[in-house]
């Protein structure tokens, strides 16, 4: 079976690696097994460590046709919980009606279109600990302040708690890509930001780091009221602000819809 460049495949190779992953993982119930979904899951290196995990009730989601193949004749037992699909198209809502962890070494090419999936169901989604690539990585984990803060690090910190594990070489995947990736967890907050409509929210976060270099003032004007915000905001540009500073923000200039 060999990695298809059109689906992003690197397979992980070090067992070492696989295991660190699967320990990443924090969340149980005393009383019942929890829901975990694995996101291609290519050859089951992740697979086999996770079904010996007795705490957790396991599902894969693989789109590789030969993949599919792969698992259902290595790892037969995971064949009744193997969805054939793919993840984006994949109705987390239709399958899963209590809380569940994902877990995977993602594919680079489809990583953020996966975690704006992971926000549309963030009140299903409890703990995710994935592979990504690191400048991602690093992006998403990302405080206020710094240059790689931006949408992804906002609308995920809204509702996330993010930590940034450890760094992986690529020389431990066939083939080995040609950047360096990382392990990231994120954890449901326990506390939730007061957002009045997440649409909207989305909608300021993306507008106003559409034009970063420009400030909230100009970016804002065209399409909200801004007559309540504060002079000092409104001079700031998108990475100074804080999460809580752009909720606090879209807030100010929800106007809800009159029926």
């Amino acid at each position: 079976m060999k990695a298809k460049k059109y689906l992003g495949q690197h397979f992980l190779i070090d067992n070492n690696i696989a295991n660190k992953i699967v320990n990443s993982l924090t969340l149980v119930n005393q009383t019942k097994k929890i829901n975990c979904l694995e996101v291609g899951a290519g050859k089951g290196i992740l697979t086999k460590l996770l079904l010996k995990k007795t705490e957790y009730d396991l599902y894969v989601v693989e789109i590789d046709d030969e993949a599919i193949d792969y698992l259902n004749i290595h790892i037969p037992e995971i064949k009744n919980k193997l969805f054939h699909k793919d993840f984006l198209k994949f109705e987390i809502q239709q399958k899963f009606k209590h809380p569940l962890i994902l877990i995977g070494n993602l594919p680079y090419n489809i990583t953020a279109p996966i975690f704006f999936k992971v926000i549309e169901n963030k009140d299903l989604i409890s703990e995710i600990v994935v592979m990504i690539q690191k400048e991602v990585a690093v992006r998403i984990s990302s405080k206020h302040g710094t240059k790689k803060y931006g949408i992804l690090s906002v609308l995920l910190q809204a509702y996330y708690d993010i930590e940034y594990l450890f760094t992986v070489s690529n020389t431990v995947f066939d083939p080995p890509p040609k950047v360096q990736s990382a392990v990231i967890r994120l954890k449901r907050k326990d506390t939730e930001f007061d957002i009045k409509n997440f649409e909207h929210f989305k909608q300021v976060v993306k507008l106003t780091f559409g034009q970063r270099r420009k400030m909230l003032r100009n970016t804002l004007k065209a399409k909200f009221d801004i007559s309540k915000i504060k002079p000092t905001i409104l001079t700031k540009r998108p990475e100074q602000l804080s999460v809580q500073e752009f909720v606090d923000l879209a807030n100010l200039i929800y106007l809800p819809a009159i029926n």
